[in-house]
């Protein structure tokens, strides 16, 4: 039986690239510590969202609290923080880690070290974690043990003797995992004081009982009717129910010192909860605040907007809720001639966008569509005035900037070598440059890349996985600005610019882009009565040129017989008709044009 004890609290983590067996180690953990009985037990139990099980993806990090008895004889609580892999997750990797005092890092051992898992791997050196390597899959006819071992010593650089080794699927060396955890990783460090400080490192909007916040509590204790305050915005609130996971919200007594939980209190309104905020006592709290995480700054922008404008205000709502489970997005108002009312949001990465557009529309049943994503330029006037443009729509008249300046991204690929000249003609494609080759074992390359970021935003994973054939795996991280030639590229239909077409694209792409983007529509919008031009421009000048054909309708055909003069007549008044008609008419564009645009090759 568990007795609360500081010294007996486990914090860990998980970290693994995407599809090394992470949810699958994570059933199992819950399966032997008996937090899940059987008759419960399904796949990917921590993966809720219909939309994680489906893509086989974690997109939200999801705490459970397991009691185990281990060989010693002491009861240990272990508080596990599921984490997502992917690249554009990064910031939830990052606050998970900073509640823990541990992390697994997970291996597959047939594929080896991945990119994902080097970028995780080195959060979590950040922040001191007691790392513990794990070889998963052993049981798979292709693993290679010893192999892995080397790569994970020469590449991380972390001791591997006693790497657990485990298969997942057949329960093989979970329990070695479970005592590993108790034997490697540190019990939190015990505080000098009983004044309350906990990090809050998530919340989530729940219907019946308002806003859930995350805590780990690293001082003092919280009970039911303590009245806290949040150190960020100085909003103070008195508790209504504390509990932990395990791994459904089971409401407890207290939650202490070391612990990991949620609290719910009267809390209404979404922005009152920031991550990354500590939590202290209204009377008598602790005077500064814990050291919070790096926040970090969306790099992708774009549009969302309802495809019926009646559904602007179920738009605001939803994106306000899921603002509150995912703090990474960014949201302000926005409005376009062509789409109505609707939002700018920043994102992490073109996944995060993804999924947020999939969530918006499956969990808030709403019809939307997204503008094509760009990242943020500096743009110097010449009057020295500096400015930072992520929408086309305020990009300044060309005449008066004086230089602009894109992101550029570090990205490292691992591959197999064969596909070495793949990669090389991929990269000369996006404007990539290659800093630096590093062979690994197995015949595999790390290689470091330059990009700019705008070219590896929309297709660029997709695009290596398929030139790999699916065994390349690719990370970033921003790195500088650099002066670039980036231009706005504008779409003109029927002489009209449509704002929600335009966007910033270098020099030497900007005429390619525009082909693409006029034959796109071409297809896409359907014939009017006359002819529609369809134009993409650079300034003043036009570079790419489409024209939709005029639906025809045979005005002579009742005249048979008789002179010509009679048909001429007929044929100059529909002239006319349709002139006027070009000069009155609007073009209807359809949604489906807008998300056509998004896919528009160069």
């Amino acid at each position: 039986m568990y007795k609360y004890d500081s010294k007996y609290i486990r914090n860990f983590s998980i970290i693994a690239h995407i599809d090394h067996g992470k949810s699958t180690i994570s059933d199992r953990l819950l399966e032997l510590t008996g937090t899940v009985a059987k008759r419960e037990m399904q796949e990917q139990l921590l993966d809720d969202m219909e939309l994680e099980r489906e893509r086989g993806i974690t997109i939200k990090a999801h705490p459970v609290t397991m009691y185990y008895t281990a060989k010693d004889g002491n009861t240990y609580q272990m508080n596990f923080i599921d984490t997502p892999g992917h690249v554009d997750f990064t910031y939830e990797v990052s606050r998970s880690l900073s509640a823990c005092e541990g992390a697994l890092l997970i291996v597959d051992a047939a594929q080896g070290v991945q990119a994902q898992t080097l970028a995780n791997v080195h959060l979590a050196l950040d922040r001191d974690l007691e790392i513990i390597p794990i070889l998963n899959k052993i049981d798979l006819p292709a693993a290679n043990v010893d192999t892995v071992k080397l790569e994970i010593e020469d590449i991380i650089g972390l001791d591997t003797s006693s790497a657990v080794l485990c298969s997942a699927k057949t329960g093989k060396g979970i329990d070695e995992i479970l005592e590993k955890i108790v034997s490697d990783v540190p019990p939190p460090v015990p505080q000098n004081d009983t004044i309350l400080r906990a990090l809050v490192f998530d919340s989530h909007y729940d219907p019946y009982k308002g806003v859930m916040v995350y805590v780990r509590v690293i001082s003092g204790s919280i009970t039911k009717k303590t009245t806290i305050k949040m150190m960020a915005s100085g909003k103070t609130f008195e508790i209504t129910e504390i509990g932990v996971f395990s791994p459904k919200e089971t409401p407890v007594g207290q939650l202490r010192e070391g612990e990991v939980g949620y609290l719910t209190g009267n809390i209404k309104n979404t922005t009152d909860v920031k991550i990354g905020d500590t939590v202290t006592t209204a009377k008598d709290g602790c005077e500064k605040a814990l050291p919070g995480f790096k926040l970090i700054k969306p790099v992708v922008y774009a549009g969302i907007y309802p495809v019926d404008t009646s559904d602007y205000e179920a738009l605001k709502e939803a994106i306000v809720k899921l603002q509150l489970n995912d703090s990474a997005l960014s949201v302000e108002q926005e409005s376009s001639l062509a789409l109505g009312f609707g939002y700018r949001c920043g994102f992490l990465g073109l996944l995060h966008l993804e999924i947020t557009f999939e969530r918006l529309q499956r969990e808030f049943d709403l019809d939307i569509i997204t503008t094509a994503p760009s990242v943020v330029y500096k743009v110097t006037l010449a009057s020295g005035k500096e400015l930072e443009i992520d929408n086309p729509v305020h990009y300044p008249d060309p005449a008066t900037i004086s230089r602009v300046e894109e992101p550029y991204v570090t990205s490292q690929i691992m591959t197999p070598s064969d596909y070495l000249g793949a990669i090389m003609g991929l990269a000369n494609e996006k404007r990539g440059n290659l800093e630096k080759t590093e062979s690994m074992s197995g015949g595999r390359l790390l290689l470091t890349f330059s990009f700019p970021m705008n070219e590896i935003i929309t297709d660029f994973n997709d695009k290596l996985k398929s030139v790999t054939k699916g065994y390349g795996s690719f990370d970033y991280e921003f790195s500088k600005y650099e002066l670039g030639e980036i231009i706005k590229l504008e779409i003109k239909v029927n002489a009209e610019s449509v704002d929600a077409f335009s966007c910033l694209v270098h020099k030497s792409k900007a005429e390619g882009k525009g082909r693409a983007i006029c034959k796109k529509l071409l297809d896409v919008i359907p014939k009017q009565q006359f002819k529609v031009p369809i134009q993409a421009a650079i300034g003043g000048k036009i570079v790419a040129r489409e024209t939709i054909s005029a639906l025809s309708k045979n005005v002579t055909a009742k005249c048979y017989g008789g002179d010509i003069s009679r048909k001429r007549k007929l044929w100059e008044k529909q002239k006319k008709g349709k002139k006027k008609m070009k000069e009155f008419g609007k073009v209807t564009i359809p949604q489906s044009a807008f998300m056509a645009v998004l896919k528009a090759e160069e």
